[in-house]
């Protein structure tokens, strides 16, 4: 068996009904390393299958029984002393939302359970008639009815199946009624208020009818060097204690600590990016938060940073007296997008997209969106049915997020995306996506590499792919100018690919805010035995984004479609620090796609060749 591994991938058929185990290819994982790596191969081998039988990438349906679901853990995924190592990635062929590839990305505790379960991965193909949900304990899995679950919350739903299997060590992910309506950015909820699967991958499981997953177990996970790992733990955790943002901001504040640090920069998006300024900032930050509505911290499986945030509102319209949460993107897409400067509605909704089972980002953007058209006079008073959209108020976006996961009067509107909202109305340019994704919270006519990242994210809009806000804005691990294109092509490059090994690995993208990729080469060589370099792991991370876009490239993405909003490429900054800038990103991407050996966004096959990519 390799170290760090269990060795064993689960693979369930839902139209047959049957599960079999395959062993983990050490020759895989070595090229690919784990999680998202070897998902990203495994899901290459299934367009491969398709493309001899005749059938068409294109033509694969999101919703559809042919779409394949993974849920991947990694070397690092549940092996204590390496630091927060909690999370799990979720990969899909096609995301509903923007026909893409799906990736999503999740902490908390159901990943490490998932491994101490018996099983590195599991891969579900195919769709079932009727609701099912999947049972993993200590290493025997089955397919069992799910009836008395369709229509159930995921609160409901954990709480059920956590008393149904009758153990400590259990689970549970699942899909509330968003996925089940398959409403575009359905999301997988664990532990009740983590979230995964940007783009709609909760509205895969709902297709396939899929409710949920519970896991428990209690095997260990063996590594090679348990003596030297140690060490190397030690040093690692040293630096993440005496670094200002994984010892200081994140555990007082949360990643709500960004707030008012991003809007001090003039990129905190307001009233659905019409400028990078929002004066309210202060009424829904991370200080504000901490202030009045913090109960305590909540920390994923063996994380030292802590930064997820128990919270609650004790009275009022907005009375929710258990939540988690909201991040710093919730806060932002529901709050500064939506203009709502009132933190307790954003506390509010934020909790229903856990309870439903939605993606925030999405939401909010898409709320956000539609307040825009609605006050241009562009959707009629007969489609809103009594809905009062209007930049600024917080009822009408509570309310907006339970109709959504419903698809109830315009909540069927806002169920499809703000791309596909924005083109019904008319005005595809007020919907602010990339590739049907909506961007996150951060301005890149302020800080233009981020703008880059998220123009060549293969999955659409997304910040984590490629965060250079790390240098742009908070200077690490050096500081560089935002408002400059140049130098940005080699910036995105290393953090999309940094990124996928820390993805691959499974590991939390926040430890990268104090350790490089020569830590990650330690800790890795000592788990796996395997003596990784810095370089080869980069490599490894190279070869997983190039093999992701060849898979992008089959469905008909292209350089074209390598783009951001007009509004940020036209439309100078109104206000603030960067008051009068646009994102030059054709002089950007030319750089980009040189120093990746890519044609018109696609991999050169010399390039393919180089990275042992066999198509």
């Amino acid at each position: 068996m390799p170290n760090g591994f269990m060795n064993k991938i689960l693979k369930v058929d839902l139209t047959t009904k049957s599960i079999k185990t395959e062993p983990v290819d050490l020759e895989v994982s070595k090229k690919y390393l784990g999680g998202k790596g070897y998902a990203i191969y495994l899901l290459y081998q299934y367009i491969k299958e398709y493309e001899a039988k005749g059938i068409s990438p294109k033509d694969i349906d999101p919703l559809g029984p042919e779409n394949v679901l993974i849920f991947a853990t990694g070397p690092a995924t549940g092996v204590a002393g390496f630091p927060s190592p909690g999370r799990h990635h979720i990969m899909t062929l096609k995301a509903p939302l923007t026909g893409s590839i799906g990736s999503g990305n999740s902490g908390g505790e159901w990943g490490i359970y998932l491994k101490f379960s018996g099983f590195d991965m599991i891969v579900i193909e195919g769709a079932s008639e009727e609701p099912v949900y999947l049972s993993i304990v200590d290493g025997n899995a089955e397919i069992r009815d799910a009836k008395d679950l369709w229509g159930k919350n995921t609160f409901d739903t954990s709480r059920i199946l956590q008393k149904r299997i009758g153990r400590k060590n259990t689970r549970v992910a699942c899909i509330g009624p968003a996925g089940e309506n398959l409403v575009y950015m359905a999301s997988i909820i664990n532990d009740k208020h983590r979230s995964g699967g940007r783009g709609g991958l909760g509205a895969v499981m709902g297709s396939k009818k899929l409710k949920a997953i519970v896991v428990s177990g209690s095997e260990k996970v063996k590594i090679a060097d348990p003596e030297n790992f140690k060490e190397v733990s030690k040093k690692v955790i040293e630096k993440m204690r005496k670094n200002p943002v994984t010892a200081q901001s994140l555990p007082s504040y949360g990643t709500a600590v960004l707030v008012k640090v991003i809007n001090n920069a003039g990129i905190l998006p307001y009233k659905n990016w019409n400028t990078g300024v929002n004066p309210d900032a202060d009424t829904i930050s991370g200080e504000t938060m901490a202030e009045k509505y913090l109960i305590k911290r909540k920390p994923c499986w063996g994380c030292i940073i802590g930064c997820g945030r128990v919270t609650k509102v004790e009275s009022g319209p907005y009375q929710i007296l258990y939540s988690e949460g909201p991040e710093y993107e919730s806060i932002w897409s529901l709050g500064s997008s939506t203009a709502v400067g009132n933190i307790e509605a954003i506390i509010k909704a934020n909790h229903y997209c856990d309870e439903l089972g939605m993606d925030t980002i999405s939401m909010g953007s898409t709320i956000a969106a539609a307040m825009e058209l609605n006050e241009k006079g562009y959707i009629p008073e007969e489609d809103l049915q009594g809905l009062d959209l209007r930049f600024g108020n917080a009822s009408a976006m509570v309310e907006a997020v339970w109709r959504t996961a419903y698809k109830v009067g315009f909540g069927k509107y806002l169920a499809l995306g703000s791309k596909r909202l924005c083109e019904i109305y008319g005005h595809p340019e007020f919907s602010m996506s990339v590739k049907g994704l909506e961007m996150p919270a951060y301005d890149p006519r302020g800080a233009k590499g981020i703008g880059l990242g998220y123009a060549t994210s293969n999955r659409g809009g997304c910040h984590v792919t490629a965060y250079t806000i790390s240098p742009e804005i908070l200077g690490i691990p050096e500081k560089i100018d935002p408002l400059t294109p140049e130098g940005k092509a080699k910036w995105v490059i290393t953090f999309q690919d940094f990124t996928d090994v820390v993805n691959s690995a499974v590991n939390c993208l926040f430890d990268t805010f104090a350790l490089g990729i020569e830590d990650y080469a330690e800790l890795l060589s000592k788990v796996t035995g395997w003596n990784l370099t810095a370089d080869q792991l980069m490599k490894i991370g190279e070869r997983i984004y190039n093999l992701e876009r060849v898979i992008i490239n089959k469905y008909g993405f292209d350089g074209s479609h390598d783009t951001l909003p007009k509004r940020l490429l036209t439309d100078p900054m109104p206000e603030g620090p960067a008051k009068g800038q646009v994102v030059e990103l054709d002089k950007m991407k030319k750089e980009y796609y040189e120093l990746r050996g890519w044609i018109d966004g696609k991999p050169t096959p010399q390039k393919l060749k180089e990275l042992g990519i066999e198509l």
